[in-house]
């Protein structure tokens, strides 16, 4: 009976490591999504009345970071480059391929260019 239980208890622990590497497996890939330039603080949907690129711009200026929207998902875009900051703040509110390193909802941004 002791012999199960420890037996259960190894597979147990082996199902949850290898689970828990799943997401490692992810981590990292750089890909190539097109979306809608946004901000983190609004997302998909804007507060401020008036264009969405406007209501962008002004979050940026709040603190907020870019986002990515792509169909009902939202990446927060991290980057300190200034070609792509200014490639997406030249984008804001319209369609963008951003390539990058994809972490679940995050992004760290290499490349920034118009959607189509």
């Amino acid at each position: 009976m002791k012999v199960d239980r420890i037996v259960t208890m190894i597979l147990g622990v082996q199902l949850l490591v290898g689970l828990a590497s799943v997401p490692m497996l992810a981590a990292g890939k750089t890909q190539t999504l097109t979306g809608e330039v946004s901000d983190a603080m609004c997302g998909a949907k804007h507060e401020m009345p008036g264009k969405a690129a406007d209501c962008t711009r002004a979050c940026m200026q709040h603190g907020s970071k870019y986002a990515l929207v792509v169909g009902d998902k939202v990446y927060i875009l991290e980057t300190s480059d200034k070609a792509a900051l200014d490639k997406l703040n030249d984008l804001a509110g319209a369609k963008a391929k951003v390539t990058g390193e994809v972490d679940g909802t995050t992004v760290t941004v290499k490349s920034v260019a118009a959607g189509s």
